[in-house]
């Protein structure tokens, strides 16, 4: 009997050993796939930084001159010529400052401390969702004039002017074609965001 006892015993003390060493082996796998998603976010996050600041800076720079003009009359283009690409220029650029200020800094803050920042990738959810339609509209509103500008509408007589304009409609397009590409990385940041609170990372 007390040889049963004394082996119950030991089981009963080597149980918590294998569990917490189980434990332990869990964290160490789920700290790294926290850290994976971190640095997932923080990637993506810098793509959107980088092509909604491109969208921003192409549609800001354009001013088009035609070659043909005369002593009191010069044709000129310019974004703000449209007030849909006026907005298309300012909506990507706060989406751009806001990413760089706020969003990388607390990306930052869940690889290094993954386990405390689950408050953080909720209010990066909201961000994110915020920015995300914030560039969706600029880009549709953008893409909207470039479709008129190289096609016009015969029911509101507006003539396509891309055939004088060329470099004009292709910065412009350029700039739609890469604040899309910013919608893109957003949606996968909301996605990726979504899937580690899941997680509950």
């Amino acid at each position: 009997m007390e040889s049963m006892s004394k082996n119950s015993s030991t089981e009963s003390m080597q149980e918590p050993k294998s569990t917490k060493g189980k434990s332990k082996v869990a964290n160490v796998v789920k700290g790294g796939m926290k850290r994976k998603f971190g640095v997932l976010d923080l990637i993506l996050r810098i793509g959107a930084a980088v092509s909604t600041m491109a969208a921003a800076v192409i549609m800001g720079t354009l001013d088009v001159h035609l070659p043909f003009f005369t002593q009191f009359v010069q044709f000129e283009a310019q974004y703000n010529d449209l007030p849909p690409f006026q907005f298309f220029m300012f909506a990507n650029g706060i989406a751009c400052g806001f990413i760089v200020i706020v969003s990388l800094p607390l990306s930052i803050v869940c690889i290094l401390r993954p386990y405390t920042a689950v408050r953080v990738r909720l209010f990066l959810v909201i961000f994110d969702t915020v920015v995300l339609t914030l560039v969706t509209s600029a880009a549709a509103a953008g893409a909207d004039i470039v479709y008129l500008a190289h096609n016009g509408n015969s029911n509101t007589n507006w003539q396509a002017f891309c055939n004088q304009y060329t470099d004009f409609c292709q910065n412009s397009s350029s700039a739609v074609v890469a604040s899309f590409i910013g919608v893109g990385f957003i949606i996968f940041l909301v996605t990726v965001s979504a899937i580690s609170l899941r997680r509950k990372t």
